[in-house]
């Protein structure tokens, strides 16, 4: 099922997304289970929001063997770690606003782990209790502070640079050998398959809340494949995840005028 937030008629709500309608679910899904309605509205109708409100984004560095290689590096030899604020995540269509800074504003597209129940110490054999489903993330990094700043922060953390969506896929396979694709424009930036990550998810989820305890609605980003590019005010970035869909968001300079 693809469980979206949307707003419709001036009021953010929570549904199914079938064909060309969305139907209303009672309450949120991930904190209430899914409460069918059986009442739809048309999906040309909505307008797409964040699928969740995290407490924490926590992502996975470094996870696929191509691209760490074109980073100079042999790869973790456990899932590097570092968070987003909960400020960074915007939704499908929204704009990544981009500060002025120096050098390439970077895109990182992702699969995404959305968490179900509370996790604390997670051993890898009961991953699936505590996963809701999974969606696409942006990983937007500020390629130059990165390496100014020593580590990952404030490259990582402006605000809009998380933008997830468009919804959440409860059915998805993560082991299967999904595509992942990252357009600039119509053009290929990144590509790469699910199944290529080195460090998997059940890993991921019992090496991540052996330090954190997760909460339901955050998010675990799980890597981003090869493909090194940056992007720029007017252009859009989409990446598409076989199986789940396509989050697209357009960029535009921040306007600092006083």
């Amino acid at each position: 099922m693809k469980v979206a937030r949307f707003v419709y008629d001036n009021e953010t709500h929570f549904g199914l997304v079938a064909d060309d309608v969305v139907e209303l679910l009672d309450g949120d899904p991930i904190h209430d289970g899914i409460n069918r309605t059986g009442q739809t509205v048309p999906l040309a109708d909505v307008d797409f929001v964040a699928p969740v409100t995290p407490s924490k984004v926590i992502c996975v560095g470094m996870n696929y063997p191509e691209h760490a290689a074109e980073m100079a590096h042999d790869g973790p030899s456990t899932p590097l770690n570092f968070l987003k604020p909960p400020t960074a995540v915007v939704g499908d269509g929204d704009d990544i606003i981009i500060p002025p800074l120096p050098g390439r504003i970077v895109h990182e597209g992702e699969l995404a782990v959305v968490i179900g129940s509370v996790a604390h110490r997670v051993v890898q054999d009961d991953w699936k209790d505590v996963v809701f489903g999974y969606t696409i993330a942006n990983d937007v990094s500020a390629r130059d502070v990165m390496f100014a700043d020593g580590q990952w922060a404030r490259a990582k953390g402006y605000d809009t640079f998380c933008p997830i969506g468009p919804w959440i896929e409860t059915e998805f396979d993560p082991f299967a050998r999904n595509e992942i694709t990252t357009h600039v424009d119509d053009e290929v930036r990144r590509h790469g398959f699910t199944s290529d990550m080195t460090h998997k998810i059940p890993e991921i989820i019992e090496f991540v809340s052996d330090a954190f305890t997760l909460y339901p609605g955050d998010v675990i980003c799980t890597g981003t494949p090869a493909g090194l590019g940056g992007f720029v005010d007017g252009q859009t970035v989409s990446i598409t995840i076989e199986g789940i869909g396509t989050l697209s968001n357009p960029a535009r300079n921040r306007d600092d005028r006083v």
